[in-house]
Order: structure tokens, then sequence, then C-alpha cells
């Protein structure tokens, strides 16, 4: 089953466009379980003011995914009187959304890890330490590590290090690609606001 990753963020905004971060992810949960569509909320980075978010990371699976993202992936234009300053004229309010697929992301090959093997410090007396059961890996493009020493077993302690490290690596590249797609998202905002896919009109309360 395909899974996305589904970014949300307020770029640059006043507090307005985080309170829109908070609306339209809440718009998104709503409409994908409609639809049969699992979201998970990964992180909501939360705004200065109660209720807002200056962005959130979310992890969609399901059938009619891609019409789903289809609907909500670019700039949106909230339009709604400002909650904060009542005498504010402004009442256009962007935010970028912003999805990619996790298969895709996954950049993995084993051949760029470095593996050790040492002796494990865990319980089980002094035997322990005479076989170099742990095992280090360590990803070498990154530098991240990851130890396991869970079994007596050399051959399965490797089995669990390149286990973690591959999921460890996922997580790292989803973070740097975040933060990536968030600042394009900060420099070509003003260039996107002219095209949103989805307007959207209701109180910002």
């Amino acid at each position: 089953m395909k899974k996305m990753m589904i970014q949300i963020t307020s770029g640059k905004g006043p507090a307005e466009c985080c309170r829109v971060v908070a609306g339209v992810q809440s718009l998104m949960l709503k409409q994908a379980k409609q639809q049969g569509i699992t979201i998970e909320v990964l992180e909501n980075k939360p705004g200065e003011l109660n209720g807002t978010l200056l962005s959130a990371t979310m992890m969609a699976q399901g059938n009619g995914l891609d019409a789903f993202i289809r609907e909500w992936a670019g700039t949106i234009l909230w339009v709604a009187q400002s909650p904060y300053r009542k005498f504010h004229k402004r009442k256009n309010w962007f935010v970028g959304v912003t999805a990619f697929d996790v298969q895709q992301l996954m950049q993995w090959d084993p051949k760029d890890v470095k593996i050790e093997t040492c002796r494990s410090s865990g319980p089980g007396g002094q035997n322990v330490n005479k076989v170099e059961t742990a095992v280090r890996g360590t990803h070498l493009p990154s530098g991240l590590q990851v130890m396991a020493m869970d079994t007596r077993s050399q051959l399965e302690n490797k089995k669990l290090c390149m286990a973690r490290l591959q999921a460890k690596i996922l997580l790292w590249q989803t973070e740097q690609l975040l933060q990536q797609q968030q600042n394009q998202w900060q420099e070509h905002n003003l260039l996107e606001r002219g095209n949103p896919v989805k307007v959207i009109r209701e109180g910002l309360v």
C-alpha cells in the first residue's frame, strides 16, 4: 500500500497563516477519514499563539491517496478575517502543502554501511565479554551509528543493527527533505500565491 509523507507549512507567514496550518490539517484529517485514508500525525511544530502551527508533518496511506494528494498539494489560500487583529484589512492567508512518496525517498544501500563487531557489555556474566557478539553499524554518507547487542548471536545482532540503521536513515532523509521543502516554499511562496490549488472560505476562530 502506498505511503506518502505530507507537510503543511506556514513559511514565514504571520500568526494567521499558522492558524491556517492547523485548520488545513483538521480539514485533511476529516476528509481522509471519510475516504478511508489513514493519516498519522508525526510532528506538529506549535506557533507562538495557542491553536497555531508553524508546520505539520503527517504520514498517509490508503487507496485513493493520489487523488487526495492532488487536491491538496500546492499553495492553499484561506480567505478569512484575522482572528488576532480586529481591524486588519488583509483577508488572504497562504500555506504550502507538499507530499512525497516514502518509497522514492528511501535511498538505502547496504554497501554504505560499515559493520564492526565488539564485545557486548550486557547481562550474562563473564561469557558475554569473551565473544564479540555486539554489532555497530555506521552509515558512511551520514555518519549515523546504531548498536545492537540484544542477542548472543552476532548474525542476529547484525540483522537488528541493519534494520535499525535503515529506519534511522529513513527518518534522517525525511527530515532533510522536509527542511528542504520548507526552505523552498519560503523562498517561492510569493511567486506561488497567485496560483493556489485550493481556496477555503471559512472563519479562523
